[in-house]
Formats: C-alpha cells, structure tokens, sequence
C-alpha cells in the first residue's frame, strides 16, 4: 500500500470533535464571506430589474399625486376666491343684508376652503398610498374588505351619531348660522355659542345652556340675519280721530329716527300700516318698521315707550279692553223684605195647625187609670 493511501486511511479514522465538545464561537473564513457576497450579487443582478420597475412606479405614483393635488388645491382656492367676489359685489344691497356682512362670508368661505382642500389631499394621498402597496403585491383584499364590514357595522351602530355629523357639516358648509347669531331652532332657541360637527351649544334667555343634536333639527330660524320686523299694535278708543293718532305717531317715529342708538338700529323709516282691527268700543292702529337683525325687541319697547308718553301729551287715551265698564245693576229695596206669609200671624188658622198639641192634664188620685 502507497503512502498516500496510508495517509488518508489516517486521517479518515482520526474521530472528529462532536458540536456539544466546542469551546468556542465559529469564526466565519474568508471562503464563507467570498461565498455570501458571491451569493448576494448573483441576487442582485438577477432582480434588479424587478427592483427598478417597482421604484420608478412608485415614483411614478408619487409625482401623479403630488401633481393632482395641487392641481386640485388650486381649482378650490380660486373658487373661494370667486364666491369672496361674488360676496363684495353685492354688498350694500338688498342682497347682500340677506347674506349678512362681507367678513363674516370672507372667514366663512375661506374655513370652506381649508375643510375641501383638506378632504381633497386626504383622498389623494390615501389613494396613492393604496396604489404603492398594491405595487409590492401586498394583498388589499382583506383589507379593504375589513374596512367595509367595519363601515356597515358603524352604519348600522351609530346611525344617529352620522346623521348629526352630515347634518353639521351641511349646516356649516351652507352657512346656516354661526357664533352670535340668535336662531329658534324648533326645540331650543337662544344665542348660538358654539357649533359642532355633531351638537350645537346655545344659551337661552335666561342663561341656560342647550345642547341641540344636529340630527334633531328639523328647521331653523335665524334672528340675525338679514333684517328684522319691530312691530307694535297700539289700541286707542273707538272714537278717537284718526289724522290726530297719525300725525302724533309720525311725530315720535320722525324724533326717534334721528336720534342715535335709534338711527343705527332702523334700516327703514317707521310706517302706519292702517287699522288692524276695529271694534264697537276700540280700534287697533299696526306700527312697523325694518331693523338691524335682533334688535327689532328693543326698538319695539323703545316705539311703545315713547308713544305712551306722546298720547299722554296728547290726550290720547290708550285702551286694552272694554273702555266702558259693565254697569251695576240698581239694588232691589224690597230684596231684604221677607215675602208676606199666613204663619206671620199667629191667629190664623195656618199658625194655630201648626201650634204645638197641649199635654193632657194629670188625673185626680184614687181615680181609676
């Protein structure tokens, strides 16, 4: 037998250490590393391609949405822009006390345009992010379907809590009313101190608080916009003359037009609009004017003050109801007399049937009973 055989029969029958008899970590050889990087470029150039193509299209998706939604940011700012036009064009019109004051519109519509550009780059960029997870062959199925049994579940739970929600965001996107105004809301009314996505707060006249449930609101009736009606019925008797009580109430609406707060408050001279009513003993004379939105109640108190006064000059007497009180019916003298009666006099025979029947006198003693 040659050497070498020799040695390999050695070196095959030497034992070999067992794995639990090492002492110590092993240490990678500069074999095992060429190997690895060997491996790992072999990789690389057989999927870098792939790698790629996804790159760019993701980049791809990124660039398209950033584009749209500039795009579309622009399209809404130069239509709030175009409604601010449209706002300070009709102000000073009749149209434009209907939609309140110009900077109250301007904030309304500039909050409009924050909330659409808003829900605009929300849509945008989730549709985009959709759209890379689809590109690395994630699986959206579950997803997408976990979000809708989600949505229907919500639906169906919390039915009450999205019709409030629509119907603040309607009530704010159609500038229904706001902070300050004065509204009658069917269940509540008062002063609007904060509106909600979903309750709007108001404060009563007599300082309490309302929550009022969007949803719950069938109509509402805004006191603070446009103009307001003061009016005033003032009932004076029936035999008054009409050109004195017109001409003594054109004399104080003439006064308190010209005098300040007054001036400011009335958005139109006062007018008679003619006799409401007329009755046997009282006539009704209908005052009106057009005021400031929520302050027609103080120029109503403010008109009824003065025309008291004014009549009171005038001699005018102001009625409420019958100005001739009922008469009294004249007292009967006879009244208190008693009606004439036979058992008045005690010798008639009426009074003797209804004397007493006398005892029967006692018996003598030792008479026989």
């Amino acid at each position: 037998m040659s050497l070498p055989v020799l040695l390999a029969l050695a070196a095959g029958s030497t034992p070999s250490p067992s794995p639990a008899t090492s002492t110590g970590p092993v240490t990678p050889t500069l074999q095992d590393a060429q190997e690895s990087a060997t491996h790992a470029a072999s990789w690389v150039e057989e999927n870098w391609s792939t790698w790629l193509a996804i790159g760019l299209r993701v980049l791809l998706i990124l660039v398209v949405a950033a584009v749209l939604r500039v795009f579309v940011r622009r399209a809404i700012t130069k239509l709030i822009d175009r409604m601010t036009r449209t706002v300070q064009a009709v102000d000073g019109t009749a149209l434009g006390g209907l939609l309140v004051n110009v900077e109250r519109r301007r904030q309304r519509s500039q909050a409009i345009g924050s909330v659409l550009r808003s829900v605009a780059s929300f849509l945008i960029m989730g549709t985009a992010a959709l759209m890379i997870l689809g590109t690395f062959e994630i699986n959206l199925a579950p997803l997408l379907a976990s979000a809708g049994v989600a949505g229907v579940a919500i639906g169906f739970g919390a039915r009450n809590l999205v019709t409030d929600f629509l119907s603040g965001v309607f009530m704010i996107l159609e500038d229904q009313y706001g902070v300050g105004d004065v509204i009658d809301a069917g269940v509540a009314s008062g002063e609007v101190i904060e509106v909600g996505l979903r309750v709007t707060k108001l404060r009563g006249d007599n300082g309490e608080i309302w929550y009022v449930r969007n949803g719950e609101v069938k109509r509402i009736g805004n006191l603070s916009q446009g103009w307001a009606t003061a009016g005033v019925d003032v009932t004076v008797r029936a035999s008054e003359d009409l050109d004195h009580v017109r001409a003594v109430i054109d004399e104080v609406a003439e006064t308190l037009s010209k005098e300040e707060p007054w001036n400011e408050r009335l958005w139109g001279p006062i007018e008679i609009l003619g006799l409401d009513s007329v009755l046997l003993d009282s006539m009704v004379v209908r005052v009106s004017a057009k005021t400031m939105p929520g302050k027609a109640r103080s120029v109503e108190r403010e008109l009824r003050w003065r025309v008291k006064r004014a009549f009171d000059a005038a001699d005018i007497r102001i009625v409420g109801g019958p100005t001739v009180p009922p008469e009294e019916e004249p007292l009967d003298p006879t009244s208190a007399v008693a009606a004439p009666s036979a058992l008045g006099n005690p010798a008639s025979p009426q009074s003797e049937a209804t004397a007493p029947i006398p005892a029967p006198a006692s018996a003598p003693s030792g008479a026989p009973k």
